[in-house]
């Protein structure tokens, strides 16, 4: 499973968020600078992101993006789904082929396997939120492997 770059881009720019402090808010000029990207780039990923009602923006001087909701009630399904919703909805259309689309548009083996995929992919996201990726790399990979853990015991009492 490949992570677009605008699905990275725009989590990241919620992650800058969900570091702030209460009141706070980041401009797209400093959500840019911290990430490396454009200011053009970055509007356009907090427009889909504001559009989701995952961030809210405030007019005037002080003003800048915040989360629209604690990012403890904001799970890394959703973001992936509003951040790449043609991707998901439209993978036999993406075809690379020499025709204009896929032959097996109609009746294709390998298309249940790829939205089986996509199903696991986005249930494992499903129990991750935007708190819990706050913080350095290793307290991250620790919360995750905790989430995993109990996961994997959870599934086993269940057979």
């Amino acid at each position: 499973m490949k992570v677009s770059a605008q699905e990275e881009y725009g989590l990241r720019c919620l992650v800058q968020l969900a570091g702030l402090k209460d009141g706070e808010s980041l401009t797209l000029a400093q959500m840019a600078g911290r990430e490396g990207i454009s200011v053009a780039n970055a509007g356009k990923l907090l427009w889909i992101l504001s559009k989701a009602g995952l961030v809210q923006s405030l007019r005037g001087t002080k003003g800048g993006y915040y989360l629209a909701r604690p990012a403890s009630e904001i799970y890394l399904s959703e973001i992936i789904r509003v951040m790449d919703e043609e991707e998901i909805s439209g993978h036999c259309k993406s075809y690379t082929g020499v025709l204009d689309e896929c032959v097996h548009t109609s009746d294709c083996g390998i298309r249940p396997v790829i939205m089986s995929i996509h199903e696991i992919v986005q249930e494992s996201l499903s129990k991750i939120t935007l708190a819990q990726l706050v913080g350095s790399e290793k307290n991250v990979d620790a919360t995750l492997h905790q989430i995993q853990s109990f996961q994997s015991r959870r599934d086993a009492e269940a057979h």
